[in-house]
């Protein structure tokens, strides 16, 4: 027994019963996993194999688990870019590489990521950067814009689209002086 498997049944208490069907292991793996945090189908295959489930029996489980709509990976990637995009603010580009990560299929990427316009993204970074401008106010020039092309260059904004805007900034600073 792998000491993954020893933890999951060390879990669930002394005394308890670990099941012993394959399928029910898997599927409480899966279970806990899930009231966890919400998760790909990628990512959920990947919690089981980590835990000695075989292929077939993650397979079925991750079939079923579809089936009842316990899974969705087309919601959750869509609930993962509006909440990245409007709460943090992060561009297309950054969501696009942990919905990657997270095994999304390019299908359910490409339909998420949809919801973002070119004019949303704009904004966004718009709103960050002026936000990050002002909040550095009396800060030396070179520093301040570091600072905000770097704050954008994380959320994942390319330096040209960053440095235009510290342009505008900068030229709107001095239009009013």
């Amino acid at each position: 027994m792998s000491a993954r498997a020893r933890q999951d049944g060390a879990r669930q208490g002394v005394g308890s019963t670990t099941p012993t069907d394959p399928g029910e292991r898997a599927r409480d793996i899966a279970l806990r996993l899930l009231t966890h945090s919400p998760r790909s189908a990628a990512q959920l295959r990947e919690g089981l194999m980590s835990r000695d489930v075989e292929d077939h029996v993650a397979d079925e489980v991750i079939s079923r688990y579809r089936e009842v709509g316990l899974l969705d990976d087309a919601a959750l990637s869509a609930a993962i870019v509006r909440t990245r995009h409007h709460e943090r603010g992060k561009s297309r580009r950054a969501i696009l590489a942990e919905l990657r990560r997270k095994g999304f299929e390019q299908e359910d990427i490409d339909s998420a990521l949809a919801q973002i316009s070119d004019e949303d993204e704009q904004d966004a970074a718009r709103t960050l950067a002026l936000k990050r401008w002002n909040q550095l106010d009396g800060v030396e020039r070179d520093k301040r814009v570091r600072r905000v092309v770097g704050m954008l260059g994380r959320k994942g904004y390319s330096p040209s689209d960053a440095f235009a805007l510290v342009r505008e900034f900068e030229n709107a600073d001095n239009s009013g002086t």
